[in-house]
């Protein structure tokens, strides 16, 4: 008789999970948002608060009509040539110390500013500013990817819609509200001042919060050819942009953004020899195989183009138009910034999860109509057009836009890894602040020749029928975007 045994069964084991790993500074990660945040609004306000500043600022340091509008240019222009070289410096040697350093840096210019005696001393300060500007901003969003896990970063990035649009829109009412009130005696200087509390915040808070091992890649060396060949490039664009338009386009500018583009295809050539080389490109070749990425930035750069230049229009038109002084208009426009802070919310918090890139080409539509709203609103008051007639087109305006805004990070850098953050941010700030020069430049320019030709209420007609066209076309664009945000995260 054999014996034979059986087999004990083992009863199943359900298998461990392990929790999810929490990335350095994630307990302190909403007081790391609010502090990029503070840095984000510090730039939009010094962008657009200067002005409505110019007249007041222009009578007590006098100068000619362009020392002036240098004032403006001498931050844009620093701000946008070197904002790819900053991204790639926070790779380098870390996005928490060149975060810090921008925003001292920042801080520092902005006393200097308030301070200046006469035109060229204001210019220089703002020069610097912008440039210590451009060190600072590219670091937020890869600080932000570092210390939010994928399944809270959406919510993250949706902060940075009703931000940007609060601050971009409501920076004229404040700058007009500052220099009329004469705080203390200051005037102007007071628009500057104003950074100082905001920095003094900023700096202590970034050195206790924002984690230490923010630093990506194992390079340790600035690619100096690709910086010089793509400030080149880029100064080449910016500048007639910027400068352009009050110049009368003579044929410099035309020649000088041509030659912008032979340069970008040289420094495109220049950072794929080095990455095949081993070495480490300033910008990594690698994004740009990135489709999702690639999407975003045509849509980045065409949506930005439309709001900047729908701003301009509006502005111009209430001010030159109607005759509304700088802080009627900045008023009239808050309606537009309430719009947007409703529009982000449910762009990320309900509609972006549920329904991802079409919450995109929603806004952009909304947007487009609120754009056709206000041409048939001055088409009908023409400049007899008062502040309450607008509201209604400037909420669905602003709505679509928050939309749009809410998830649009996120999907601007889904699949972008650590390696790449730095690169990736410093370029889609470098398109933002590209897709607004030739929006002001394209749309203000057309705005003033049809004006001078058709009158004001035409010219602004052909003008938001441009900027709603636009919008239009970046819902185009956006088809090429992934179906989800961030499809990785669930």
């Amino acid at each position: 008789m054999n014996d034979t045994t059986t087999p004990a069964v083992e009863p199943a084991v359900e298998p461990v999970t392990e929790p999810e790993a929490k990335p350095p500074g994630y307990r302190w990660r909403w007081q790391i948002l609010a502090v990029v945040l503070i840095a984000e609004v510090m730039d939009l306000l010094d962008s657009t608060v200067v002005n409505v500043a110019a007249p007041a600022i222009h009578a007590a340091l006098g100068g000619g009509s362009s020392e002036i509008q240098w004032i403006t240019a001498g931050y844009t222009l620093p701000f946008a040539v070197l904002l790819i070289t900053g991204a790639r410096l926070g790779d380098l040697v870390g996005r928490r110390r060149m975060f810090l350093i921008g925003a001292t840096g920042f801080t520092i210019c902005s006393a200097l500013c308030a301070l200046a005696a006469d035109p060229p001393m204001l210019i220089t300060s703002r020069a610097l500013q912008g440039g210590f500007a451009a060190m600072l901003i590219p670091q937020g969003l890869g600080i932000l990817r570092s210390v939010f896990p994928a399944a809270e970063a959406g919510a993250a990035f949706a902060a940075f819609g009703p931000v940007m649009g609060l601050s971009s829109v409501l920076g004229p009412t404040l700058g007009g509200l500052l220099v009329t009130a004469n705080l203390f005696g200051t005037g102007w200087r007071m628009i500057f001042l104003i950074n100082l509390p905001l920095g003094l915040a900023t700096v202590p808070l970034a050195a206790r919060l924002i984690p230490r091992d923010v630093r990506s890649g194992s390079a340790t060396r600035l690619d100096l050819p690709g910086v010089a060949l793509v400030s080149a490039a880029v100064l080449l664009l910016v500048f007639p942009l910027v400068q352009g338009r009050e110049l009368g386009w003579p044929g410099w500018t035309y020649a000088a953004m041509a030659a912008s583009l032979p340069l970008l295809a040289i420094f495109a050539g220049q950072q794929r020899r080095i990455s095949r080389a081993g070495g480490s490109p300033l910008v990594e070749p690698s994004l740009f195989a990135n489709r999702a990425y690639v999407a975003a930035l045509a849509t980045g750069l065409v949506f930005f183009a439309a709001m900047s230049g729908l701003m301009l229009t509006l502005t111009l038109m209430m001010q030159l138009g109607c005759g509304w002084t700088a802080l009627h208009a900045g008023a009239t426009m808050i309606p537009f910034s309430l719009g947007i802070v409703p529009g982000a919310i449910l762009g990320a918090s309900v509609l972006g999860p549920k329904f991802g890139r079409r919450v995109l080409h929603g806004g952009m539509l909304i947007a487009a109509v609120g754009s056709c709203g206000l041409w048939a609103t001055f088409a009908h008051g023409g400049l007899r057009t008062d502040s309450w007639q607008l509201v209604p087109a400037l909420l669905v305006t602003g709505f679509g836009m928050g939309l749009l805004m809410a998830p649009f990070f996120d999907i601007a850098l889904a699949g972008v890894t650590d390696e790449q953050n730095g690169s990736a941010s410093g370029v889609l700030n470098a398109v933002q602040q590209l897709g607004g020069s030739v929006g002001v430049a394209a749309l203000g320019t057309g705005f003033l020749s049809w004006a001078a030709s058709s009158g004001y209420v035409h010219a602004t007609g052909w003008t938001l029928g441009c900027a709603a066209a636009a919008l239009l076309g970046s819902a185009l664009i956006a088809f090429a975007l992934p179906k989800a945000a961030r499809p990785h995260t669930g």
